[in-house]
């Protein structure tokens, strides 16, 4: 496997295993600031791919033998497993035998924050779907702060990520949410992925001077920002080192980590899907205040450009207001939003779906091309011998209502074998719309003729106005008058 089908968490393999372009002639023209459009020598990683890459992929591209308790010890990402699990057993040991001052602990809060912003609102909402422009002393505080989360380097990072996306809930997407809630939290990153990932071009951050920087001093920042920068700020600030070194260091790397993870986790988990249901991604309050706002995953991955996670005021996206804060004090440029014409669309096309599944639970009159058409004088002469009633052009049996009729069973009986239309409509009483629903589930037959004109609105009951219908069964309507026919036929 290559380096990029087992991506590693280590600062040395993050600043240099996956990136042999960085030292390469391809960087030194990527120096120049030029688009990559007007760029003729710039190939994209991803220009080249057959129409049916996911599909041949898939099929084509032979996976690593499946994990078993023979085998379990060499899958082990060791460096991975030594980083995400020995981080915590000594920050919870060293809590131990540490007092937790409250200065500590609001800095520890404080520095949580700092370097989880830089992951949400600069590896992932800048750099990995560039969202929105951000000013150079802006870029460099991103990159500081997220080399203080020891996630990787940005391009590492946003590989992956865009690779995510792109490849949704495939096996080509290295955190793959339908290989279980572990899994996509942290598994993939202490098994060795079973095959490479998706392709994703991030040639865009190879030609970004900040970018390139913080790559090829990973390993520096790393220990700089997550470690010394912590326990000094701690220790210069109120005598704290130890104590800096303890909770703002150690234990708030493990919460910044869980954090993140839990956009890959749980974001795929737990929640509803607001504006489309194909993949996995759920938006929740809860997700959103353990990921900084990053919970509403749904929006986010129907509309990745967008700047914003929660798009209404009152939902938790602490991302959103510091970038929205950045743009006012001149930081940040041009914030993308997806046009909310589209995404209200994605929240109707859910809420039609919804009311799609209630419809179909339901009992619905019979269809009108199956029921049979008499005439006038074949209805009354069927009306001797069992209580049938005409109403706007339909013919009921209303034999299992005559007692339950809230008016009284005479006002039934002395409109058997006749047209109670007017009456039904206002005449004797205007009936509501509960009455006329359930008046269509009596219907039995049609009159030869139809209903006179002027009642065309009346054959269709209230419930039935505003039905949901799926695109190929437009047109098809049983209200057709097509439904009509000469011949005579017996009631059902």
């Amino acid at each position: 496997m290559s380096s990029d089908s087992a991506p590693s968490l280590s600062p040395q393999a993050m600043a240099n295993g996956n990136d042999h372009s960085m030292t390469t002639t391809a960087e030194k023209k990527a120096d120049v600031a030029v688009d990559f459009i007007d760029n003729p020598d710039h190939v994209p990683a991803d220009a080249n791919i057959p129409d049916n890459y996911v599909s041949y992929t898939l099929k084509n591209q032979k996976s690593l033998p499946p994990v078993t308790w023979d085998n379990f010890t060499e899958e082990l990402n060791w460096l991975h497993v030594f980083i995400l699990g020995f981080t915590p057993v000594l920050g919870f040991i060293g809590a131990y035998f540490t007092h937790l001052r409250w200065e500590t602990a609001v800095w520890s809060v404080v520095y949580y924050y700092i370097t989880g912003l830089g992951i949400t609102a600069g590896y992932h909402r800048l750099w990995a779907h560039r969202s929105y422009n951000a000013s150079r002393p802006l870029q460099y505080a991103l990159a500081l702060a997220g080399a203080g989360a020891v996630e990787g380097s940005i391009r590492w990072w946003a590989r992956g990520h865009r690779a995510h996306h792109r490849y949704t809930d495939t096996d080509l997407d290295p955190y793959n949410a339908h290989k279980g809630l572990l899994w996509s939290h942290i598994g993939w990153m202490i098994v060795k992925p079973r095959r490479k990932p998706g392709v994703a071009d991030v040639s865009d951050l190879s030609k970004n001077e900040i970018v390139r920087w913080q790559h090829r001093h990973y390993l520096k920042l790393v220990f700089i920002m997550g470690v010394v920068f912590p326990t000094v700020v701690a220790g210069l600030g109120w005598g704290d080192w130890k104590g800096g070194y303890v909770y703002a260091g150690l234990l708030r790397l493990v919460f910044v980590h869980h954090s993140t993870f839990c956009v890959n986790s749980l974001a795929h988990w737990l929640g509803e899907a607001p504006f489309d249901d194909k993949h996995t991604p759920r938006d929740h309050l809860v997700t959103a205040l353990v990921t900084i706002g990053e919970g509403y995953h749904n929006f986010h991955h129907q509309f990745p450009m967008d700047y914003r996670n929660a798009i209404k005021w009152y939902q938790y996206d602490p991302t959103k207001w510091f970038i929205w804060a950045c743009k006012k004090v001149g930081l940040a440029t041009h914030l993308k939003t997806f046009p909310d014409n589209e995404v209200r669309k994605g929240q109707l096309t859910m809420q039609l779906k919804r009311l799609r599944e209630t419809q179909e639970l339901l009992s619905w009159p019979s269809d009108n091309s199956h029921l049979p058409v008499i005439s006038w004088e074949s209805y009354q002469t069927q009306a001797k011998t069992r209580p049938l009633i005409c109403i706007a052009g339909f013919i009921h049996d209303v034999a299992d209502f005559l007692d339950e009729h809230p008016g009284g069973r005479h006002l039934l009986m002395k409109n058997i074998g006749r047209d109670a239309t007017t009456a039904f409509f206002g005449g004797v009483y205007d009936h509501s719309n509960a009455a006329h629903n359930l008046l269509a589930m009596k219907r039995v037959g049609i009159l030869h003729g139809g209903a006179p004109h002027g009642l065309e609105d009346k054959m269709i009951p209230p419930s039935q106005r505003l039905r949901v219908a799926r695109y190929n069964e437009i047109g098809a309507s049983g209200y057709s008058s097509a439904a009509m026919s000469d011949g005579e036929g017996l009631l059902g």
